[in-house]
């Protein structure tokens, strides 16, 4: 076999920072023998990789599919290594496990911590790292096999990706203690609803777009918005009485058990949305993921 893992790590390292120079500082390795050994693959394929851009170097369609199972085998090769204690922490004993996941917000910040801490009790051993981004990021991070698994808000229809449902989520509208729909003592209606401010995140996330799918087919439309940056900011925003808005019930369950903000019965039919568990097609799951991700 002529290929080695080496040229592929020398060649992921470039297409993932543009420059023989920036990869050559990451692995370490001189700049010239970092070219060489990206000649050398090139040559060795007999097809260039990059398009040469000014001083960065581009994946083109070629290297861009390359670098796809470049990935895959650098992963495959350093699962092995941490788990036989290969390398520079290198030990005699196997390495506690473990496992990387991303989760988009709503997933990553109040459903994954619980779960994360009760497998830990369960198996102090293994060690988790969770990265929290939005719905794309998280995606691009499954499709680069720098996460284990991916947890996501929304369906993805990316090509190369296991996508499986991962449960159902529940939106509820929420307002303060003493905001006068609270004190109605009956359902509020879809007409009420629209004539108060919502709290809302702005036009162009994911979230929006689901609330817009969600509750302007009822409401008609929002008399009066105010656009928050993230649902931290709209729950202390609501519970400080600036308005009512849709959020997921498991993130407000804190604000809720305080008394600081109600669910409003509304006329409106469930809200809900779904999650997914999102892999790459290459990626097997290990016993203690698999168990962190049991369906919810």
């Amino acid at each position: 076999m002529r290929l080695t893992l080496r040229q592929l790590q020398i060649f992921s390292a470039i297409a993932e920072l543009g420059s023989t120079t920036a990869a050559a500082a990451s692995i370490p390795l001189s700049q010239s023998a970092t070219s060489a050994a990206l000649a050398e693959l090139e040559s060795l394929l007999d097809a260039p990789l990059f398009d040469r851009v000014g001083k960065r170097l581009v994946l083109n369609e070629t290297g861009r599919a390359l670098h796809l199972r470049a990935r895959v085998a650098l992963n495959a090769a350093m699962e092995i290594e941490r788990d036989f204690g290969v390398g520079d922490s290198a030990r005699s004993t196997f390495l506690p496990a473990q496992i990387r996941i991303g989760a988009s917000t709503t997933i990553g910040n109040y459903v994954m911590p619980v779960r994360i801490a009760r497998l830990q009790r369960e198996q102090p051993g293994i060690a988790v790292e969770m990265r929290i981004g939005n719905t794309q990021e998280v995606v691009n991070a499954v499709l680069r096999m720098e996460v284990d698994a991916g947890l996501i808000e929304g369906p993805c229809h990316s090509e190369g990706l296991d996508v499986q449902p991962w449960g159902t989520d529940e939106m509820v509208i929420v307002a303060a203690a003493d905001h006068p729909l609270a004190r109605l003592g009956r359902a509020v209606t879809a007409q009420e609803l629209g004539q108060e401010r919502w709290l809302l995140r702005e036009i162009g996330s994911g979230t929006r777009e689901l609330l817009d799918q969600l509750l302007l087919p009822h409401l008609g439309g929002f008399a009066s918005t105010t656009q928050l940056g993230d649902t931290e900011a709209i729950k202390q925003a609501t519970a400080a009485g600036l308005g009512i808005s849709c959020l997921s019930l498991c993130a407000v369950g804190d604000q809720l058990a305080l008394r600081r903000l109600v669910v409003l019965p509304t006329t409106l039919p469930p809200l809900t949305r779904a999650f997914y568990r999102i892999r790459h097609q290459f990626k097997s799951f290990s016993a203690p993921l698999g168990a962190l991700l049991e369906s919810s």
